[in-house]
């Protein structure tokens, strides 16, 4: 039996997916829930305990955790995937599987300056002083900007200029990207490739901000709907192009805003995506099985989808101690009677159907059922 290491913030879906083609399954991750099950091994940065506070993500979260929990592993794996939050420079090229190289792509900049000139991308700088930000911005006044980190996914660290407080990155010298905001709908492509071939097999409506439920901040990622709902020919061509231009390999993302009028190219995620259990579900695929066979030059026939599904991650709307959960549809259960904090991870609540609102309806009445096992704290 071959050992795969999987790493990443929430490795929960790709290491069942894994386990369930017959791999030895190593697992370093942020988050360890209660039903990320003992079928595997595993390391977890977040340790829950009843009564204890979970903390704040962005405030506990570092690469470099990852990589002291994977170390002890590196020898004894033949396989390597990496997920959101880990670079696979960090380990061993010969054992990752997917793309091996992936700094000029993570930085957000750099991929402007690689797409600009062939895809239709939003107007973007790079700079390191706010003022300078809101002197541009006076430049454009029918235009609106976003203020965006160099590197990271998510959503986090994105704002709108004009709701940054006076002393919003005041202090800091780090540069950071002034982009215009596009406004259309957030879609994402999901597209197999060998680094030659490029291949979508599924687009879906990214959900985010005010679609989301406890939400502190107007663009934290929290979910998608598969598939997209919309004509996506034009979504997937362009999807491919992007892919086969970078030369990437294996399963990647590319996130675009559809308007009335075009299609804009905001970004790519050169690994597996957050849609990745919608893909499985809509489209009756193992996506480690395609992620796989793609690094060796082979992409799987997919067919079309078969449902619609929603995935919607529920964050806390005030602090509070979880209930015990369980509900059908609801993934990465908390330990019961932890405490989460406002505007934090609780659940992932998966549901789906034939029609975009009958996927929808379940939804919502999972979440509501989440939410009555939520006891909210004072502080």
């Amino acid at each position: 039996m071959e050992k795969l290491l999987i790493t990443g913030v929430n490795t929960r879906p790709l290491a069942h997916s894994a386990y369930e083609l017959g791999y030895e399954v190593y697992s370093a991750s942020y988050f360890c829930t209660t039903d990320f099950n003992l079928w595997h091994h595993k390391k977890c940065i977040l340790q829950q305990n009843s009564h204890k506070s979970c903390g704040y993500f962005q405030e506990s979260f570092r690469p470099h955790k990852l990589e002291e929990l994977c170390s002890p592993w590196i020898d004894e794996v033949e396989h390597i995937i990496t997920y959101t939050g880990i670079s696979p420079e960090t380990f061993p090229s010969s054992k990752i599987l997917g793309n091996k190289s992936i700094a000029e792509i993570e930085n957000k900049y750099k991929l402007y300056k690689k797409l600009k000139n062939e895809f239709n991308m939003p107007q973007t700088f790079l700079l390191s002083d706010i003022g300078e930000a809101q002197e541009i911005s006076g430049q454009y006044p029918e235009k609106e900007f976003l203020i965006k980190p160099l590197q990271g996914s998510g959503g986090y660290g994105v704002f709108k200029l004009e709701n940054l407080s006076e002393n919003h990155y005041e202090s800091e010298q780090d540069p950071f990207l002034l982009q215009e905001f596009i406004k259309g709908e957030n879609v994402s492509a999901s597209i197999l490739s060998t680094g030659k071939e490029a291949r979508s097999i599924l687009s879906s409506r990214q959900l985010s901000g005010k679609q989301c439920s406890g939400v502190r901040d107007g663009f934290i990622y929290c979910g998608n709907l598969a598939p997209y709902p919309g004509e996506d020919t034009t979504i997937k061509s362009i999807a491919e192009e992007v892919i086969r231009k970078l030369c990437l390999l294996g399963s990647n993302g590319v996130d675009m805003i559809v308007t009335e009028d075009d299609v804009f190219v905001i970004e790519v995620n050169p690994r597996l995506q957050g849609t990745f259990e919608c893909a499985e579900s809509s489209l009756g695929i193992n996506m480690i099985e395609a992620h796989i066979k793609a690094c060796q030059g082979e992409l799987i026939k997919t067919p079309a989808p078969q449902k619609f599904t929603i995935k919607k991650i529920v964050y806390a709307p005030a602090r509070c101690e979880v209930g015990k959960i369980n509900l059908p549809g609801v993934f990465d259960l908390p330990l019961e009677k932890t405490i989460i904090e406002k505007g934090e991870p609780v659940v992932t609540v998966i549901s789906s159907g034939k029609t975009p609102k009958e996927a929808s309806v379940k939804s919502e009445y999972a979440i509501k059922n989440v939410k009555e096992k939520l006891m909210p704290l004072e502080y």
